[in-house]
């Protein structure tokens, strides 16, 4: 199967490269053209333009907005020739999917929405999980591929429904972060050491592969970054939106989202989301240090 990729940012870069090399003709571009040439060392080859990639049989999406999203899908649907199937995997609005699945349509393209959870570690550890709507034919045809970037696929439905899952699983991620932050703040002022206190956490019916994932960035404060506070503010904007078009309140997610939003005011917008344990400590007068505890991921590398 000839395959294009367009997008290869942090997490795009990781998924592509799980479909390079033997079984499929693969063909990527991204804006930075050095963020691609990695990849043809895997058998990948890098083009120059995104009219290249209008002639392969399916062609992924995984860009950074929907104003992305609109442009590259513009360069890609307006030659001669037009691919059988586009899967969009970033995080975009349903209004900005139904967009693309309307300008996909009339090429004749049929457009498959598969948002993902995870981030670049998660998708080289094969733990990725994907929800995809759309034409379920399309869908069909296309399984095998996701099936190689990521353990789990959900077929959600038709239309763009998949995106209402991944922004309410992204509300989600900042509530229990935010949730994760406060308690082990509290447990630490009460002096337990954090490792101790998310390593019982871990191993108990309220821990899960997030909390554990999160735990060796809350013991040594390392900020390096998966998601950012903009992404994720970018997301609860889209929940709450969703929530107060379909009458849904949503006490919660609205507190957090300000919280997140006094993240993204400290300037540090560059960092993991994660910085939401420092300012928890902040505002709980606690001063945190790196505890330089080895601690396990969860992602079966320690």
């Amino acid at each position: 199967m000839r395959v294009g990729w367009i997008g290869t940012g942090r997490m795009g870069y990781a998924m592509a490269a799980r479909l390079a090399g033997p079984g499929t003709d693969l063909a990527v571009w991204n804006r930075t053209r050095a963020k691609a040439e990695p990849l043809a060392e895997l058998g990948a080859e890098v083009v120059s333009s995104i009219a290249e990639l209008s002639a392969n049989e399916v062609v992924f999406t995984m860009v950074s907005s929907s104003g992305d999203l609109a442009q590259v899908l513009g360069e890609l649907l307006g030659g001669e020739v037009a691919p059988q199937v586009v899967v969009d995997c970033s995080t975009v609005s349903p209004e900005a999917s139904a967009v693309a699945r309307s300008a996909c349509a009339e090429r004749g393209t049929a457009f498959l929405a598969a948002p993902v959870s995870g981030n670049a570690k998660v998708v080289a550890s094969g733990g990725l999980t994907l929800v995809v709507s759309g034409p379920r034919e399309s869908y069909e045809h296309v399984a095998p591929l996701l099936a190689r970037i990521g353990r789990s696929v959900t077929y959600a439905g038709e239309g763009d429904v998949a995106r209402l899952v991944k922004i309410a699983h992204n509300l989600m991620l900042g509530v229990v972060t935010q949730c994760m932050a406060e308690i082990t703040v509290l447990a630490e002022k009460g002096g337990v050491p954090r490792h101790a206190f998310l390593d019982f956490l871990n191993d108990s019916v309220m821990g899960s592969a997030f909390t554990r994932y999160k735990s060796p960035a809350f013991v040594n404060l390392d900020y390096t970054p998966t998601f950012t506070p903009l992404l994720l503010r970018k997301d609860f904007d889209l929940g709450l939106a969703a929530a107060r078009e379909l009458d849904v309140p949503m006490p919660l997610a609205a507190l957090t989202a300000q919280i997140v939003q006094a993240s993204v005011g400290t300037g540090r917008v560059d960092e993991d989301f994660a910085i939401l344990l420092d300012l928890q400590a902040a505002a709980s007068g606690v001063a945190l240090k790196p505890e330089g505890v080895t601690v396990d991921d969860g992602l079966g590398h320690g």
